[in-house]
């Protein structure tokens, strides 16, 4: 009979604290102010990372506080922009969205290899011997790690070895660019059309040895075209995408070792 008293007494003083603690919650909750409970409800709750902040609350609460600038996650794109412009009472104008980008195209046809890899299937465990095993020690290993870290599996891999970004997937995240050690993925604008797919930034009678599809910084993308957006800078082709791209077609025509893409 002690025992069954003893359950009781506990049973009875655990929802009595259990009421106080509701009513106590409702009673010191502070209430937040409508425009930022408006703010969260409208993100996409992706907490992705790409607005430069922890999670989707953050970010709405930075810019509800004035701290952060409306109109930067990628995910919502212009409709949240405006959806937040609306909130905010201000006009609120929507960035073009950037995505990632692989610059390399030195896949298992066009790169020899250095040595043979046994290890675990990892870019960064790859390059922490001798750069890893691709002759090109700026390309990209093809181990596939920012396909792993991807969330919405905008990134794949073909049967050379090619990685490539589905830019209409791709939400601007950055962590494919965070993990690659060797920073051969990049953030694009999704409008960006010719690109220089190369990342290495050694001399031409070097890069030739190395890799068939490689930049050799001959500068024929910047001197022969008029009004080119391309121009080399330590030995690699780079499209200032803030240029007119008008003339880039042209800069792609005539590369000779076509290096210079279009998406």
């Amino acid at each position: 009979m002690s025992i069954i008293i003893a359950f009781l007494v506990i049973g009875i003083l655990a929802l009595v604290l259990g009421l106080g603690l509701s009513i106590a919650d409702k009673k010191l909750a502070i209430e937040k102010d409508p425009k930022l409970v408006a703010l969260e409800e409208s993100m996409p709750g992706a907490n992705c990372g790409g607005c430069g902040f922890a999670g989707c609350s953050a970010y709405a609460e930075a810019v509800f506080k004035g701290t952060a600038e409306a109109g930067l996650c990628s995910p919502g794109g212009a409709a949240l922009a405006q959806k937040m412009g609306e909130i905010l009472g201000i006009k609120v104008e929507a960035k073009e969205k950037m995505v990632a980008y692989v610059f390399c195209r030195g896949n298992s046809e066009a790169t020899g290899a250095d040595y043979k890899y046994k290890g675990m299937s990892d870019c960064n465990a790859a390059a922490l011997l001798q750069g890893g095993p691709s002759l090109c020690k700026s390309g990209c290993l093809h181990l596939g790690s920012c396909i792993s870290v991807c969330p919405v599996q905008a990134i794949s891999k073909d049967e050379k070895g090619n990685i490539t970004v589905d830019k209409d997937k791709c939400i601007s995240c950055g962590k494919c660019v965070a993990v690659c050690p060797n920073n051969v993925i990049k953030l694009v604008p999704y409008s960006a059309e010719y690109i220089c797919a190369c990342n290495n930034h050694e001399p031409g009678g070097k890069v030739r040895k190395i890799c068939q599809n490689g930049c050799i910084g001959c500068r024929m993308c910047q001197t022969k075209v008029e009004n080119s957006p391309f121009t080399v800078e330590s030995f690699l082709s780079v499209n200032d995408f803030s240029k007119e791209q008008t003339n880039a077609a042209d800069a792609a025509a005539i590369c000779p070792q076509k290096c210079i893409v279009r998406r």
